[in-house]
């Protein structure tokens, strides 16, 4: 969880927004928030999903036995494991998801 509220913290930082600002965003108080990124309160699953959507993100929970596979797949530019990698190698989902969003 301490991770977690980490990485948001990075995130909403990260945008340049305010703890306020976030807080007008998911509806929530800028005490709560600051709370949360202090780690003085344990928030619900549900705030944490409503915060996550206020920076633009979507919240993913992941079985603790695909973690590791996961990260590394992430790690290697969404590529499989064995793929090429350079000139020849087809495009990653990374690359898809990068070239739709700029479309939009």
């Amino acid at each position: 969880m301490v991770q977690l509220l980490t990485e948001y913290a990075q995130a909403r930082q990260d945008q340049k927004l305010s703890q306020a600002a976030v807080a007008e965003r998911a509806g929530l108080s800028r005490m709560a928030v600051q709370k949360m990124e202090s780690g003085a309160s344990d928030p619900r699953l549900s705030t944490l999903i409503v915060l996550a959507r206020a920076l633009g993100m979507e919240l993913m929970l992941v079985p603790s036995a695909l973690r590791q596979d996961l990260e590394a797949f992430a790690r290697s530019g969404g590529r499989t494991l064995g793929q090429p990698a350079g000139v020849d190698a087809p495009a990653s989902i990374i690359d898809d998801l990068l070239s739709t969003s700029a479309k939009r």
